[in-house]
This record gives C-alpha cells, structure tokens and sequence, in this order.
C-alpha cells in the first residue's frame, strides 16, 4: 500500500456493528496464562489469536494498514513496519490493552506506576465541587481512569457508552469486577430525560465522559469534519452540544501505557461552550479541529495504542447539525 495511497478500505460499515473484541473466549485463556506464568508467555500465546482474528477480519486488518500508513506519512522517523507486519504489532497492542482492563478489574494493575499529567484540573475542579465534561478517546485505556477514580471517592464519573458490540467482553469485566458495570449509561441518542439526570451530576459536582473519536450510532449522524493525520475525517459534534447544555467546563482526557505501567494526561479545552444558532457550523468545525490535533499529536507518540479499527475517514451521511435537536452520542 503507498504511503500516500487513499484508504482501501472496502468495508463501509459503522464501528457498532463490528465485534472488535470477537476473540474474548481466547483472551480468557490468556489472561489465565498471565495469572499462571506472567506477560511473557501471555505474548507468546497471543500471536496465534490475533493471527486467527486478523484472518477472519479483513476489514479490520485493512483499516490497520490504513491508519499506520498514514502515521508513517506525518512521523517517518517511527519504526511501524509496513505490511502486516505493522497490523501485528497494532493489533498485539490492543490484545494488550484488553489484558490491562481485565487487570484493573481484577485488582492486579499496578496503579502506583500510573503517572498522572494535569491532574490539577481535575483535583482542583472537584475541591471546588465544579463538575464537568471530559472528553475521552480510544487512545489507550478508559478503564484506567475509571479504576484509578475508586480510589478517589471524591471524583465521581458517569461515562457515556455503546457497547453493545462488545457484550462478551464487558460480561467478562463484570465476573472480575461487578462494579465495571456501575457508573455506565448506554446512549444512542440523548433524550431530554438523560440531559437532565446528567446536568443533575454536573450541578453536583461529577464528571461525565464521553468519546470524541467515534461517529454515533445514528442512521443520519450529527458530525462534522477535520483534518486528521493528513486528511478530512468525520468527527462527532455530539459531545459539543452536550458541553453547551451542561453549561460546564470540558477538559480533554488520553491515556497511553507505557513499559513499566501506564499515564493518565488531562487538558482544559473549553472553559464554556455556548452554540449560537448562525454560528453552529463553524463553532462545531472549529471544536472538532482543536480536538483532531490534540488526538493526531497523542496518537503520534503512541500511534499502535488508538484502536478504531474500521475505515475512520469514510464519510457517512451527514444530516445538517442545525436540525439538531439532541446531543448525539
């Protein structure tokens, strides 16, 4: 595939409706092996199930290529092998991911090697019992934060998912931890019903998280467009209306592992966002490209550590956001 090629992606299909986590069964003979043996022989075990799910995935396995290609195209010095051999490495990182979650669930991360950057936002917002919106994405590990956050009864979260394409897995959480399942709600779209109970938990001072790197489940999706790592992709505006109706603070969120454990980095995007209407459109483009080069620069430090793996900037059918009536997730 050229460095400079366009996506080759055939499959058009939504993220939802790919079960990206399809080899859960042998992800639970692997963390048995971790538990027995340790990470080494964990990896060793890996290779065979990932090459199984690569081969029976190939538009996954295509969208990998996709994406490291274009990583390759803005930071040549990294050394992402083309080919296959880089969808391996990719995809290795990701079944390393999965161990990680079922780690922190079963109390067996190490959260003292979680180092923490602009922690002060957060910790600085909760003494002021000020809550907020953070905005997460699939760069590295969600669980971290929300593990990491028990240990802090005082900051309080409510994430906002969809994850009925990875029942399996999460059903996998809830047998090591039953409270991996506790402070979720799963939207396709915001009714006015759940606005309000999540205003309610701003009021109080929580924290709600939602994605920012994953067009929602909708038939006609609210989105709008920015460049990312070299070309336009369709980003959701949903968590830009939520932010206007919460009338709160939003503040970004990344997670990266690292060798030895992993790190936590929040950034302050927005002190207030109010969406006028003759102006939605470009306020909407101009918060999508802010969060694009924050994701693009995240990604570049660690690029096998985003996990969307479908054609990401394939453009579905964009309804007009100024017919919007709720924030989508």
């Amino acid at each position: 595939m050229s460095e400079t090629a366009k996506p080759a992606v055939e499959s058009g299909r939504h993220w939802a409706h790919i079960n990206e986590v399809s080899f859960v069964g042998g992800m639970r003979l692997l963390f048995a092996v971790y538990r027995i043996f340790g990470r080494w022989p964990f990896r060793l075990m890996l290779y065979p199930v990932l090459i199984w799910y690569m081969a029976r995935n190939p538009a996954a396995r295509t969208a990998s290529l996709d994406y490291l290609a274009r990583v390759r195209c803005r930071r040549p010095d990294l050394r992402i092998h083309p080919g296959l051999g880089g969808a391996l490495r990719h995809f290795a990182a990701f079944g390393e991911s999965l161990l990680d979650k079922m780690l922190l669930w079963g109390g067996l991360f190490p959260l003292d090697k979680v180092t923490v950057s602009g922690g002060e936002i957060v910790t600085d917002a909760v003494a002021a019992k000020r809550g907020g919106l953070l905005i997460c994405t699939h760069l590295g590990n969600l669980e971290l934060c929300r593990v990491a956050g028990r240990h802090h009864p005082e900051l309080k979260l409510t994430v906002l998912v969809h994850t009925k394409h990875a029942q399996a897995f999460n059903r996998l959480l809830a047998q090591l931890d039953p409270r991996s399942q506790l402070d979720l709600i799963q939207v396709t779209e915001m009714t006015p019903a759940t606005a309000v109970l999540l205003a309610e938990k701003v009021a109080r001072g929580e924290f709600v998280v939602i994605a920012g790197d994953r067009v929602p489940v909708s038939r006609s999706p609210r989105v709008t467009t920015a460049n990312f790592l070299g070309a336009e992709a369709p980003f959701p505006i949903g968590p830009y209306v939520l932010a206007s109706l919460l009338e709160c603070p939003t503040y970004l969120m990344f997670s990266q592992r690292t060798r030895h454990g992993a790190t936590l980095c929040f950034e302050p995007f927005r002190e207030q966002i109010s969406v006028p209407r003759k102006q939605r459109e470009q306020l909407f483009s101009e918060l999508a490209a802010d969060y694009a080069a924050r994701l693009e620069h995240h990604c570049l430090q660690t690029p096998l550590q985003w996990f969307n793996f479908y054609d990401f900037w394939a453009q579905p059918q964009m309804s007009p956001s100024s017919d919007n009536r709720h924030a989508p997730h």
